[in-house]
């Protein structure tokens, strides 16, 4: 707005402007071109009918219909001039000195300073001077000043008229000033006015568009409903939470999650906020706060929803973090007694005349300084973290070698593993984090299997998402109990009295961070847990 103006500010008359004059300006202009014929006809009416009650044309009738039906005719050819949209202040100033001459014309048709028509040139300035912004105003005032008095004054010199009535053309010209100088003050009051109107224009343009970034980028999802319940505003994390509130047409909260609709008109209903909460779950994973937009509830409210499972997963994550440094100093002091623990009972049993009963005392403490070691280091592998350096091989040689070393290492006799290539592609993990995940599986089948011929199955198949390959670790024994299922995966969590807890929580880590993904699946009969990962 401040350029437009600006612009228009430095036009001057006869040169074009570089910059586009608004519309505004223009149609300012034609208002005032629209008064200009509307006087001109409401001039030739007066004279036509009431001719011989006024002063109107008492000098020349004739003249006074000519100048006013001519007056009428230039506001006409004015029309014309305005939609050319060139020139704005040059049209502006033609109109103007048209107005002057014109009105000094019917003045002195009509008697002089006596008709009183000179009033009519308080309108053109007043109009001017606000079409124009306050520009040139005090010059139009100038213009019509001296017109007045050049007619006054050839009156006097031609028609002996009396040198009295200049105090009239005096206080009229005064009239003139003071109306300019009033339409140029209350222009740039209302310049000053336009511009602070689009700066705040601007200011609240820019503030809308920052809350819709906040709101976007919420982890929250954010709803925004009237009273009956229509959604005016929804975020993306609310659109991922329920399905189908950004479309086109009305949305009604009512068609998408009647459930909270229903907790909704209760909270619109209970206006003093005592029979229902503010906040509220709904479902398992799901809880909505609302937040009424005014000072009643019946106005609409803002609904935040939460991920309960995401706000869990977040407690998780600090619980293990804080977890993680403990028991990391705690490994590092328990670490170094245990090995002279375990030296010491290595040296016990190397003694000539150690009886058979303190062999075997010495024998169960090594084996439990063992466990104890191998639980330190699940502990500062948990702690660490794990990096992944994915590759790219043959997954069928590489079964088959895992299979062959699992089955020398834990002493089979090798027909409990069966090994079910359905495809033999490439995949994209890290050889040594896979190696420690079908390890940790194959021992926990190996585990809870009836160690029967074929108890424990690898079977290697294409995934239901596109490029990815699916490997399943399948046992045939009693399988997960269902209260069991949902902790899995958690950290120190396991049914095994000599177990850690630890080996599936990592081996869920290590796959997440190839890209791949560990699950349990449900399946009749046995435990089977899936490694989803990309296909090479």
């Amino acid at each position: 707005m401040e350029t437009e103006v600006k612009a228009v500010m430095s036009a001057a008359p006869g040169v074009p402007n570089s910059i586009p004059i608004p519309d505004a300006y223009w149609r300012s202009l034609q208002l005032f071109n629209g008064y200009r014929i509307a006087a001109a006809l409401l001039l030739l009416l007066t004279a036509a009918y009431w001719g011989d009650l006024l002063q109107f044309g008492s000098r020349d009738m004739s003249l006074f219909l000519i100048g006013a039906s001519a007056y009428a005719g230039f506001g006409v050819a004015m029309f014309a001039l305005i939609r050319t949209r060139e020139r704005f202040t040059l049209q502006l100033a033609v109109q103007v000195g048209g107005d002057i001459a014109f009105i000094v014309l019917l003045m002195y048709a009509s008697g002089g300073l006596s008709s009183g028509l000179g009033l009519l040139l308080l309108t053109s300035l007043a109009a001017a001077g606000l079409v124009t912004r306050g520009q040139l105003t005090l010059f139009f005032a100038a213009i019509a000043t001296i017109g007045i008095l050049l007619e006054h004054t050839y009156e006097v010199l031609r028609f002996s008229e009396s040198g009295a009535q200049y105090v009239q053309a005096g206080l009229l010209s005064i009239a003139y000033f003071a109306t300019a100088w009033l339409a140029h003050t209350l222009a740039k009051r209302s310049l000053v006015s336009e511009q602070l109107a689009a700066q705040r224009e601007i200011d609240l343009a820019n503030l809308a568009q920052v809350n819709q970034l906040v709101i976007q980028d919420m982890e929250h999802g954010v709803i925004v409903v009237d009273g009956s319940g229509i959604v005016r505003q929804v975020n993306s994390a609310a659109e991922r939470m329920i399905e189908g509130l950004r479309g086109e047409g009305v949305i009604a909260l009512k068609d998408h999650l009647p459930v909270l609709h229903g907790r909704f008109e209760k909270w619109l209903r209970d206006l003093k906020g005592i029979d229902t909460p503010d906040v509220f779950e709904i479902g398992a994973n799901l809880r909505a706060r609302l937040v009424p937009v005014a000072a009643r509830r019946g106005a609409g409210a803002v609904i935040f929803l939460e991920d309960l499972a995401r706000i869990q997963a977040e407690a998780r994550q600090m619980k293990l973090a804080a977890l993680g440094r403990l028991t990391a100093n705690i490994a590092h002091e328990i670490r170094n007694p245990l090995g002279a623990i375990s030296h010491a009972a290595e040296l016990l049993q190397e003694e000539p005349d150690v009886s058979a009963g303190a062999k075997r005392l010495t024998t169960i403490i090594r084996e439990n300084t063992r466990r104890l070691d191998r639980m330190i280091n699940d502990v500062q592998t948990l702690n660490r973290g794990e990096r992944a350096e994915r590759e790219r091989f043959k997954l069928a040689p590489y079964l088959q070698a895992f299979v062959a070393q699992f089955v020398a290492t834990e002493r089979l006799e090798g027909n409990e593993i069966e090994l079910e290539l359905m495809i033999d592609p490439y995949v994209m993990f890290d050889h040594d984090h896979l190696n420690q995940v079908l390890w940790n599986l194959c021992r926990n089948a190996l585990r809870h299997s009836t160690r029967r011929p074929g108890c424990i199955r690898l079977q290697a198949a294409r995934a239901a998402r596109s490029n990815a390959v699916r490997l399943d670790v399948v046992d045939d024994g009693a399988g997960v109990p269902p209260e069991s299922r949902s902790k899995l995966f958690e950290p120190f969590f396991t049914t095994d009295p000599g177990g850690t807890g630890l080996g599936l929580h990592l081996a869920r880590e290590i796959c997440e961070a190839n890209g791949a993904m560990l699950e349990y699946i449900e399946a009749a009969g046995g435990a089977r847990f899936a490694v989803t990962c990309a296909a090479g």
